[in-house]
């Protein structure tokens, strides 16, 4: 689904990848830059065993929640990742297209406990059934709240249709950005590997 926003000229419009943890993110950052849409990274977070093709972070994005926004500036025509929490944050005065990562909820949940085992953290301090409440609301108000501005577009990406089919997926990219991807170069940079909790929804 797009929410369409008052609209700018699009290589000076910034691109927010955005989602839950665990829901493509990264994967989605990686496809745009093989499209040629630069990502604003700082490289400090390594690829590991939870996101061996990397998490193309940027560590000052962290800030939002305290107001440093300065560095922004330097990601008009850009891609950066922005995790769901922070969106509300962004200020309104840059204009983005933001992509909202959509991933069955079992799925994130056994991945992000995955991961949470694996750094030898507790995964079951709050039960799957409270995570997933608290997830949905919360991603349901940030898309209302996206909706509701006027520097904003969004557009919902269903990360489980795009690993068994990603060309619609795809398709409705490149025209929601405008011609600024190509298709097939993006389509090249899909690796189904990956997908490591299929099934688990």
């Amino acid at each position: 689904m797009v929410f369409d926003a008052f609209r700018k000229k699009p290589k000076e419009r910034i691109v927010i990848v955005s989602g839950l943890p665990r829901s493509g993110t990264s994967m989605m950052m990686r496809m745009l830059a093989h499209a040629g849409i630069e990502p604003l990274t700082d490289e400090q977070r390594a690829a590991d065993a939870d996101n061996p093709r990397g998490y193309f972070e940027f560590e000052q994005v962290k800030e939002l929640r305290n107001g440093d926004t300065r560095w922004l500036r330097q990601a008009r025509g850009k891609a950066v990742k922005v995790i769901a929490f922070l969106v509300e944050y962004l200020p309104p005065e840059f204009d983005y297209d933001i992509l909202f990562m959509r991933r069955a909820m079992p799925e994130v949940l056994a991945s992000q406990r995955e991961m949470l085992v694996r750094r030898g953290e507790e995964p079951d301090a709050v039960s799957d059934a409270e995570m997933t409440r608290l997830f949905e609301q919360h991603m349901a108000s940030v898309v209302a709240w996206a909706k509701r501005q006027k520097n904003i577009r969004a557009l919902e990406i269903d990360y489980n249709h795009m690993m068994r089919d990603a060309r619609p997926q795809l398709q409705a990219l490149a025209k929601f950005l405008e011609g600024r991807v190509d298709v097939e170069r993006m389509l090249d940079a899909v690796d189904p590997k990956l997908y490591r909790q299929r099934g688990k929804s």
